[in-house]
């Protein structure tokens, strides 16, 4: 009775010392003293021999690892800030644990040093308006040598530009001379446009006369319309001096011209 006992107590502290479980997103490499077997453990229940195996799990999973802030000075002399953010999984474990000895600080490593080599590669208007193409240029570097590794870099990602603030006030202050600059082409052009409508008027008004003084009236009419104005008009020196001489002519001769003495509001210039 007491062996029966002994042999359950030993098959399952056996049975504990050589299960494994793989999860799905994981592959399992078996050890044997040293040395690597060849078949991948998949997901599920693994059995290994006590003290003689050792098992390593890999993940499979999309790693996302973020890239520390690295300074750089671009291919115009400008000092920046840039960090990113890499994607990346594992496609083969047996070269992930056996090729390198640790895969996520070596890739970490690449992307800082082809980050800085992006920066001085790149001119300042680049890395704020085409970061697509150097995003690309990222991966492309980053992973030509992460594929030794068994290792697929999934995408790269520019996070944040930083500038010195001496340079954004220098952006800002040529943004604003842009913004003038292109208010004052457009008053200008507005007030080109305006003189050429005005000459077409003043052409067709010196065809016909009528239509200057039919103008001049809407004008009187329009500046009538509000309350308490006075409306200052023209009057021709040559018509004062022709009611001037038939004031003066004799009161028998019929001047044909009657002047009103009531108060208006319209005063002659």
């Amino acid at each position: 009775m007491v062996l029966l006992i002994f042999l359950i107590v030993l098959a399952i502290v056996g049975f504990s010392a050589s299960a494994r479980i793989v999860r799905q997103y994981e592959r399992g490499l078996v050890f044997r003293l040293g040395r690597l077997r060849e078949a991948t453990r998949g997901p599920g229940l693994c059995m290994i021999l006590p003290v003689l195996d050792r098992m390593q799990r890999v993940s499979l999973q999309i790693v996302t690892l973020p890239v520390p802030a690295q300074d750089g000075i671009t291919r115009d002399n400008v000092t920046v800030t840039v960090d990113a953010v890499v994607y990346f999984r594992v496609v083969d474990p047996v070269r992930a644990v056996v090729n390198v000895q640790d895969y996520m600080f070596a890739v970490l490593q690449v992307a800082q040093t082809s980050l800085r080599s992006i920066i001085g590669k790149s001119d300042l208007d680049e890395l704020l308006t085409n970061r697509e193409r150097l995003n690309q240029g990222l991966e492309v570097m980053i992973d030509s040598p992460a594929i030794e590794w068994g290792v697929h870099i999934d995408r790269v990602e520019i996070k944040d530009v930083s500038l010195p603030e001496s340079m954004k006030r220098s952006m800002s202050r040529q943004a604003e001379a842009e913004r003038e600059r292109r208010a004052r082409i457009i008053t200008a052009d507005g007030e080109l446009q305006a003189s050429r409508k005005l000459a077409d008027a003043a052409a067709a008004m010196g065809q016909t006369p009528t239509a200057l003084q039919l103008r001049l009236l809407e004008t009187v009419v329009e500046v009538a319309a509000e309350k308490n104005s006075t409306v200052v008009l023209p009057f021709p020196v040559e018509l004062l001096r022709f009611l001037d001489r038939q004031a003066q002519a004799p009161a028998t001769e019929p001047s044909g011209v009657e002047l009103s003495t009531r108060p208006s509001h319209v005063q002659a210039a």
